[in-house]
């Protein structure tokens, strides 16, 4: 299934493939902050509707993640980063998805803080 996602904006849009199977909620000092339901698909399975210059980008801790947000409204709708077995991914915030129930997919937890 496609689906479309922004930033509040706008200054960021995004086409997203795949199947929402369930989405991840971690506690580390990022995604804590942000309230991110994450969703993880092939980089391949984005495709960004708005020039790349319009993307923000901060990296912390060990640099590998690329967290993706609007300098306009400040919101996080995706980032990229590499999967253990080396391929590129990208990790869809499920919030900046229209048109879908969060309440009806599955969340998984993730302990990012006991890294």
């Amino acid at each position: 299934m496609k689906y479309t996602g922004s930033c509040h904006c706008g200054q960021i849009k995004f086409e997203a493939e795949g199947e929402i199977g369930a989405a991840l909620s971690c506690n580390c000092s990022m995604c804590q902050r942000k309230g991110t339901l994450m969703w993880f698909i092939p980089r391949a399975q984005l495709r960004l509707l708005t020039p790349t210059e319009n993307l923000s980008t901060y990296l912390f801790n060990k640099h590998v993640i690329k967290h993706h947000f609007c300098a306009n409204c400040g919101i996080h709708p995706f980032g990229e980063g590499l999967a253990p077995n080396g391929d590129a991914v990208a990790v869809v915030n499920l919030r900046c998805i229209e048109e879908i129930d969060l309440a009806a997919i599955p969340v998984n937890h993730y302990d990012g803080r006991a890294l």
